[in-house]
Order: structure tokens, then C-alpha cells, then sequence
């Protein structure tokens, strides 16, 4: 096969908003910006949400803005949610992220 395949940004954001929905202690993402608060006030909430992809040279970068359940180990979720998503962005993606960051951006009771 000569082909080549190519992975959105937007694909991209989906694995990684799903990924980091499987973590222990994450209760959901939070808008990552007005468009999504928008969206997500009218009812369209997608698997990308709380997912920022960026550039760095070559390589992609993800930020994630979670909600974390009330009395879990922030720190401990966080690295959960970055080894994870790192895992899985290589073994479904073929790709390497240059920088994993996650934003506890609220915390809720369960």
C-alpha cells in the first residue's frame, strides 16, 4: 500500500476527550473556550470538548481541561490523565505528543 494516512486535530481531540473520560476521578471536561461554553449551553456537547491541540514543530501538543471529583488526588489524576492519553495517542494514532498539559479547572461532588 503507497498511501499515507492522515490524522486530524480534530480526530485527535476526540480520542484524547475520550480517553480522559475512562480516568478514575474525572467527571467530565470543561469548555476550553466561549465557542464550547456556547455549544455546550445549547446542547452540543461533543467527545472534543475540554481538548486544545496545538503545534510544536512537528509534533502536537494537548491541553485538557478537566473537572475532578470531589477528594481524589488532583496531582494523581492528572498524571493518570497524561500517561493515558500519551499511551493512547501512540498505540491508536501512531503519533508522539510533545506536551500533555492538564488543567484542573473545577472539582464536583459524585
Amino acid at each position: 500500500m503507497n498511501g499515507s494516512i492522515q490524522i486530524t486535530e480534530a480526530a485527535l481531540a476526540s480520542l484524547i476527550g475520550l480517553t480522559a473520560h475512562e480516568v478514575p476521578g474525572v467527571v467530565g471536561m470543561a469548555p476550553a473556550n466561549l465557542k464550547e461554553g456556547i455549544s455546550r449551553v445549547l446542547g452540543r456537547a461533543q467527545a472534543s470538548d475540554g481538548v486544545v491541540i496545538g503545534k510544536d514543530g512537528a509534533r502536537y501538543t494537548a491541553d485538557l481541561y478537566v473537572v475532578v471529583a470531589y477528594g481524589v488526588s488532583i496531582p494523581t489524576v492528572a498524571r493518570n490523565i497524561a500517561e493515558r492519553v500519551e499511551h493512547t495517542v501512540k498505540t491508536h494514532a501512531n503519533q508522539e505528543l510533545a506536551a500533555t498539559r492538564v488543567h484542573a479547572v473545577g472539582v464536583q461532588r459524585v
